[in-house]
């Protein structure tokens, strides 16, 4: 924010995430609503927000601000759920499904995504937040039987694991707001899907290169951590 002041920066727009209202039971969060965040990565990201707001309150700062839903798409890294479950698929290894899998989220397919920050970044209006959501919940148990359908893989291969820590039930933000500037997503969940799994079908060696670095640096970690 120092430097976009200094510099004189004609507009800023900062990328953030649904994940800092926390979790709704019911019905979506609006722009409006009180940001209630669960786990130190949504804390930090809300205070982030905090942070730009303050520059546009205090020094007038040309800033945005979008929060968006669960991207997935090509190239997305191979430790979310997605990408993770369709490698692991691939591979015959066990997809490590947290709690009792009924976590849901709203899926945006990355290209959607971006049309949408370009149509903020365009049109948006400064010291505004956009929400930026596919309309599309999924619970994380379902999304992973479309997967393995799309593959053809059995489902013997979910396995249910331990919740993590902070894990939010559902999220949903209302984006009628960013739609009034002319944006609205157009890859359904299904479709977005089978173009990802023959993305990664197609593009083995690269997260192939990357998961085997991470496996690396797991036994790295574990004889590091069982020193004396």
């Amino acid at each position: 924010m120092e430097a976009v002041k200094k510099l004189k920066i004609k507009k800023y727009l900062h990328i953030s995430t649904d994940e800092v209202y926390g979790s709704i039971d019911e019905g979506s969060f609006t722009e409006e609503s009180t940001l209630k965040p669960n786990s130190p990565y949504s804390a930090s990201k809300a205070g982030g927000d905090l942070l730009v707001r303050s520059y546009f309150k205090t020094y007038g700062l040309p800033v945005i601000i979008t929060r968006s839903s669960n991207n997935y798409g090509p190239y997305h890294y191979p430790e979310k759920i997605i990408p993770l479950f369709i490698t692991n698929a691939i591979e015959g290894k066990k997809l490590p499904l947290y709690g009792d899998g009924k976590n849901v989220r709203d899926w945006l397919y990355v290209e959607d995504n971006c049309a949408a920050v370009d149509a903020v970044l365009r049109k948006g209006n400064l010291g505004e937040v956009y929400n930026i959501g596919g309309g599309q919940e999924v619970d994380n148990a379902a999304l992973t039987k479309l997967i393995l359908k799309e593959l053809g893989k059995n489902e013997n291969l979910i396995e249910y694991v331990k919740d993590r820590p902070g894990h939010d039930r559902r999220y949903s933000v209302d984006c009628s707001k960013v739609k009034k500037l002319g944006w609205q997503p157009k890859v359904a969940v299904q479709d977005g899907l089978k173009r990802t799994v023959a993305w990664y079908l197609k593009n083995e060696a690269w997260w192939k290169k990357i998961k085997d670095k991470q496996a690396e640096y797991k036994k790295f970690q574990a004889s590091w951590y069982g020193k004396d």
